[in-house]
């Protein structure tokens, strides 16, 4: 049971204590927070849901198009901006610290390579002295130590200062950042094309309901008191 409903329900109750046994000070509390409760559940509740008769409601729902417009202006225009894209890349540490190759080159499929490196042998003046000792096959067992040695010499190239300087250079190009930008927006306009009326109602309630959820606890309680000061002064 949420603080909404508890609120709701002890002021119906104080409504109906007062109004069973008589006491108009306690039945005019439990009217005013019953009101003051009521009044900002449906405020809440019209934020969501779409209420005959009521304008103005249902205004998430409603307005989604301009919600999913408003999301991607504010993540293009505040944070993926030109100037906040250079500030990254010219950072403390700049890119050296932001681009880490290594897991890409152990991920890396080097045998290609070295089925290259056969065929240039194979097809060079050493391809037939090569074919006296068994061709290509004989030097087929130094595939893997091959490709161990391309990577240890691709992560060396990979964390030196000279292709840093040459990645950094690269990436401040002005086309470059705006290639990046539109990249960026492409992705987040897919991600929310991808949301529904639906599934924004329910992560934005579950987002504000514990607070929201106050909103009637205090309309209970200060409804409630409103009530007691009226009925003091009309006693």
């Amino acid at each position: 049971m949420n603080k909404s409903v508890i609120t709701n329900l002890i002021a119906a109750i104080l409504v109906a204590v007062g109004y069973l046994f008589a006491l108009p000070i306690v039945l005019t509390v439990g009217l005013f927070a019953l009101s003051g409760a009521v009044t900002n559940w449906l405020a809440i509740h019209m934020l969501f849901e779409k209420v005959p008769g009521l304008y103005g409601s249902g205004v998430i729902p409603s307005r989604f198009e301009e919600f999913k417009a408003a999301i991607a202006h504010l993540m293009m225009k505040q944070f993926f901006t030109e100037e906040n894209i250079d500030r990254f890349l010219s950072g403390d540490g700049g890119v050296e610290k932001q681009l880490n190759l290594q897991p890409v080159i152990e991920k890396l499929d080097l045998s290609p390579a070295f089925d290259a490196l056969l065929s240039t042998v194979a097809q060079s003046s050493l391809g037939g002295m090569l074919a006296m000792f068994g061709g290509t096959d004989a030097i087929t067992p130094l595939r893997e130590p091959f490709i161990e040695k391309m990577k240890s010499s691709l992560s060396e190239i990979a964390q030196s200062d000279d292709f840093y300087a040459l990645v950094k250079e690269e990436l401040e190009q002005p086309n470059m950042i705006a290639d990046m930008r539109a990249k960026v927006e492409e992705i987040v306009t897919q991600r929310l094309d991808e949301l529904t009326p639906q599934l924004v109602k329910e992560i934005i309630q579950e987002m504000i309901r514990e607070h929201l959820g106050w909103l009637v606890v205090w309309g209970g309680v200060f409804g409630g008191l409103i009530g007691l000061a009226a009925a003091l002064i009309q006693g």
